[in-house]
């Protein structure tokens, strides 16, 4: 009984960590969707998948109505900005972040590299290494025809599309996030998660070693709270 309740315990608190530094993020990407597109998700093709994402994590309506609503308030005042650095070992990393303080996200980014041996470099100088796509993610049914869908799929910007076990992700070009979102919706597949994401054209390996460092470095950077999103060129 006691081990149990510890156990119970303890998986709450992993859950109410993770949602303390994840509906944060989530929010901010809602809020800066609505800013810029406007408050309606049928129109606004960006903000109907930032909501997408967030209920993905399981983050409650209210949370996500009033991100919405900030979109129209002087807390709708946060820029998006990349950054780019070397880690441990070689490894490069691509971050974005939102934040409505950009000194302070410079300045603990620089923090978090100084402290594991790497540095933040000069803006442009690492994103050539990384292709940025759309990425689609949907549950495998049953009955799902892949030529079928992959053929559909093809005009609205489709460059690959790969199954992995009971998964299906949809690659398309960067420009073409909108109309391939939209194509796959209009086919009734409900849509897991859509995001742009930058996948690195030449990945590396790194050894078990090597990863503990790279990894200790990235899981600081992916708990801060103005940072959005993290790429690295691990293989």
């Amino acid at each position: 009984m006691g081990r149990a309740f510890e156990y119970r315990r303890a998986a709450k608190e992993k859950r109410w960590d993770k949602m303390s530094k994840v509906f944060p993020k989530l929010a901010k990407s809602i809020t800066m969707a609505a800013k810029d597109g406007g408050p309606d998700p049928e129109s606004n093709a960006k903000l109907r998948t930032a909501i997408l994402n967030a209920k993905a994590e399981n983050m409650p309506k209210d949370n996500i109505d009033s991100a919405i609503k900030r979109a129209s308030g002087k807390e709708a005042d946060i820029n998006e900005m990349n950054y780019e650095g070397k880690g441990p070992h070689g490894a490069l990393i691509f971050i974005e972040c939102a934040s409505d303080n950009t000194n302070r996200t410079v300045a603990n980014l620089k923090a978090y590299f100084n402290k594991s041996d790497g540095q933040i470099v000069q803006t442009g100088s690492l994103e050539f290494l990384f292709d940025r796509k759309t990425v689609i993610e949907f549950k495998k049914i049953e009955d799902m025809e892949m030529d079928e869908i992959e053929l559909e799929l093809i005009d609205a910007g489709l460059e690959e599309l790969e199954v992995v076990e009971e998964n299906v992700f949809v690659y398309g070009g960067f420009t073409s996030f909108g109309t391939l979102t939209s194509a796959v919706e209009k086919l009734g597949i409900e849509v897991t998660k859509a995001s742009a994401q930058r996948i690195p054209n030449n990945p590396q390996e790194f050894t078990e070693e090597q990863m503990v460092d790279i990894e200790t470095l990235l899981d600081k950077i992916e708990d801060d709270e103005d940072v959005q999103a993290v790429y690295t060129n691990i293989a």
